[in-house]
């Protein structure tokens, strides 16, 4: 398969923490399949959107840091929008991010995603970053406007490949913050043994001005961050099932 030599991305961010360890570019790509009700990133859904670049640009791109990532034991991350909607491009930036470079690879995904479209870019992903919204199939699809089972799916071809595998949970209260769901959802992980860290995170309203700036009205207006607390709490459900949870 030939790699793409363009495509479209929303942003780079040359010193993120948060998407992997240590020091990361992170590429945000364009175009999302999910319609999620709290996204804070409302204008990379359009994969029409953002701009041209080509993967020449970001290795460039990518050495003016390099001594950062390397020190760190970072590297490079696609999220987005969903980088597997452009796999090909992110195949052979992270090919080249590890084979000319020496750096890691990780992908953040929602998971909504055909496996056999994957494969590939999957064989150079080091890490895997996988946001799962809901354990319920009914209010999955109230959040994300589409079905769990692709994820699902995804989770268990991960688990067959022995892919190292990063769950992101975001705690939104009124949505996600049901401890018996919470429960559910531990204990269904339990039984994926690839999974190194689940990242439970607060929701925030950081990316509402996104969704005020395209003339749009935010889904979840009026709903507030999660207490300290409740966030604890959640943590402490995902460890009494035997999975390590992020610190902060």
């Amino acid at each position: 398969m030939i790699a793409l030599k363009k495509g479209r991305i929303h942003s780079i961010e040359t010193m993120g923490t948060v998407d992997g360890p240590g020091i990361r570019y992170v590429v945000f790509t364009q175009g999302c399949p999910m319609r999620c009700v709290f996204c804070h990133n409302r204008d990379a859904w359009d994969p029409k959107g953002g701009d041209e670049t080509t993967v020449d640009h970001l290795i460039d791109d990518i050495r003016e840091y390099l001594p950062f990532y390397k020190s760190s034991g970072g590297g490079v991350t696609a999220t987005g929008g969903e980088p597997t909607l452009q796999a090909d491009l992110i195949r052979n930036l992270f090919a080249r991010a590890k084979n000319e470079l020496g750096l890691n690879t990780a992908m953040d995904t929602s998971g909504f995603v055909e496996i056999s479209k994957a494969k590939e870019l999957l064989e150079v992903t080091d890490l895997v970053l996988l946001s799962i919204k809901h354990i319920d199939e009914i209010k999955h699809k109230e959040i994300t406007g589409v079905s769990s089972s692709k994820v699902f799916a995804f989770m268990e071809y991960l688990k067959e490949i022995n892919k190292p595998l990063w769950i992101r949970y975001v705690v939104i209260p009124g949505l996600t913050d049901e401890k018996r769901d919470v429960h559910r959802l531990a204990e269904f992980l339990k039984g994926f043994p690839n999974i190194q860290l689940v990242d439970v995170l607060p929701y925030h309203t950081m990316g509402v001005y996104k969704w005020e700036a395209m003339g749009l009205e935010y889904p979840l207006e009026g709903v507030s961050a999660p207490d300290k607390q409740s966030v604890e709490e959640i943590k402490d459900i995902f460890r009494e099932h035997g999975l390590q949870v992020n610190l902060e």
